[in-house]
């Protein structure tokens, strides 16, 4: 148990960790466990944390216990690995590799995303093949071998090995990659054409 002296300046920090996670109280106690009054309490330091929420915080978002209960040292220990990803992050991928997602080709970067499932990963989009629904810029959320279903946004490598998104089309039994964008043609994927995953959110910077 944390000594009452440290309690304000430890909830100071799991404050300071949710703030830096882009979660809200509601989604950050959901994920550990507790209700959104108690984590209120607890970062106002009117409660106190116990050992269990302790590791909790460790193992489900890498809050450096170190830097938790005595503030020295970085936030996080470490990100999650980029084979696991942990619920909440995505890797940031800026190239796919050919044996993804064993090899994730990731920037060392994370997205943090609010309800992320576990396995997801993070590409930014570039082009207009998909506008309106994906413009230019956008962070498209994706997961890996998702069983597909006709409708569904994927991202795939086109025979020249880039990876493209198109909106998956099944009709009489022939597959179709279509793009949103009516500028453009849809096409029949190839041997060369493989899918790398299904696309989950799509996340916009707004300028204000």
């Amino acid at each position: 148990m944390i000594p009452e002296e440290y309690q304000p300046v430890t909830g100071a920090r799991i404050r300071q960790a949710r703030l830096a996670l882009g979660l809200t109280q509601k989604e950050f106690a959901s994920s550990l466990g507790i209700v959104q009054g108690f984590l209120s309490g607890i970062e106002t330091g009117r409660k106190s944390p116990s050992e269990t929420l302790l590791i909790a915080l460790t193992h489900t978002h890498g809050i450096n216990p170190v830097w938790l209960t005595q503030g020295t040292g970085e936030p996080f220990a470490g990100e999650p690995s980029a084979a696991t990803p942990a619920g909440g992050k995505a890797p940031l991928l800026e190239v796919i590799p050919e044996n993804f997602p064993l090899e994730s080709g990731g920037t060392g970067s994370y997205i943090s995303v609010p309800n992320l499932p576990d396995g997801c990963y993070a590409i930014v989009c570039y082009g207009d093949f998909m506008a309106p629904t994906i413009r230019d810029g956008d962070l498209v959320i994706f997961t890996p071998d998702g069983e597909k279903k006709s409708g569904d946004i994927i991202l795939v490598n086109n025979r020249w090995g880039e990876p493209i998104l198109r909106r998956y089309r099944l009709k009489d039994a022939d597959v179709f990659l279509a793009p949103d964008n009516p500028a453009y043609a849809p096409f029949r994927p190839d041997d060369g054409t493989r899918t790398i995953g299904t696309v989950v959110e799509v996340w916009r910077k707004v300028l204000i």
